[in-house]
């Protein structure tokens, strides 16, 4: 977690935090979720000296050396992503989804209010997307916003709404998002900003069901996380645009790359022990349950060595 998250972090927690208190029964995926995270969390911390000394007696133990540098797997120069963002962040503005006042307040308070930063919020941006580490955190939260709020099946019929749940509101991505106007769930699929074609809306079901992500253990089908409601409104852009499906599965792998990037350079570090190079990982798969899940990343972390911590993974704005 990046020090200069924390205040923010702090901020959209607290209500979370009385909100939990004032509801008995958490839904049974939380609960999981929670479990996975602390397994994460075992494997990189406590687990990480034991497979140090283990090292030094195993024939086939990795060194640090081994390691995939991160430039190979998030560039600082960034990732071009196929999509452009238009004025999605002034038609988030002005739908209430988020409070530009207060979103802005909390870059101004880092000293990270970009002209990059404003132009997305409340202008206009017709080049397409640079990912990059610095922006990787901002574009998240845009994309947070636009997932939840852009009207879509996914979030009316899907695991979201189930009710053994206890309802959408329940989760860290609509509870979670206190940048809106009024409730989030006054803003939860309720504007029509991306249209879907019936053909574009089955190629975001199809990948929203094969894309995991560390923190938990649900696919983007069911986004009851911050990361995960930001890449389904991620998929529907660039299923609105006309992004083909191959292209889609790449550029969702760089974005959960820069997302969690400790989890993909370890992942990378593996591939490369198997005689796999990063170049030629196959996005659908590394971003499938086995490796990109939270129990699944396990697995994969147990059997390589952490790399020093680049950041990410905040489930905060």
């Amino acid at each position: 977690m990046n020090n200069e998250n924390k205040d923010s972090e702090l901020e959209l927690i607290a209500p979370l935090k009385a909100r939990v208190k004032k509801d008995y029964a958490l839904p049974a995926c939380i609960v999981i979720s929670a479990i996975i995270l602390a397994l994460a969390w075992i494997y990189t911390t406590g687990l990480r000296a034991a497979n140090l000394g283990k090292a030094e007696v195993k024939t086939n133990a990795r060194s640090t050396s081994e390691s995939v540098p991160g430039a190979e797997v998030t560039p600082s120069s960034g990732v071009i992503l196929p999509i452009s963002w238009g004025d999605l962040g002034a038609q988030l503005v002005s739908a209430g989804v988020i409070d530009a006042e207060r979103f802005q307040a909390i870059y101004d308070g880092r000293g990270e209010f970009t002209s990059e930063y404003r132009t997305l919020l409340l202008g206009r941006s017709d080049g397409l997307l640079l990912i990059t580490p610095k922006n990787a955190a901002y574009l998240l939260n845009l994309f947070w916003a636009l997932g939840l709020a852009n009207k879509n099946p996914i979030l009316d019929a899907g695991e979201m709404t189930d009710p053994r749940y206890g309802g959408a509101h329940r989760f860290a991505s609509t509870a979670g998002w206190t940048m809106a106007k009024g409730s989030p769930m006054d803003h939860y699929s309720r504007h029509l900003l991306i249209k879907l074609t019936a053909e574009q809306q089955a190629l975001v079901e199809k990948i929203s069901r094969g894309i995991y992500r560390p923190c938990c253990g649900n696919s983007t089908h069911f986004p009851d996380c911050n990361h995960g409601m930001a890449m389904l409104g991620f998929l529907e852009l660039m299923a609105s645009r006309g992004v083909s499906e191959q292209a889609m599965w790449r550029a969702a792998l760089a974005v959960n790359s820069y997302w969690f990037p400790d989890t993909y350079s370890t992942i990378a570090t593996y591939l490369k022990n198997k005689g796999v190079p990063w170049q030629d990982a196959k996005p659908e798969e590394i971003l499938g349950a086995d490796y990109s899940s939270g129990a699944g990343y396990a697995k994969i972390a147990a059997q390589v060595l952490e790399p020093q911590s680049q950041g990410g993974g905040s489930c905060g704005v």
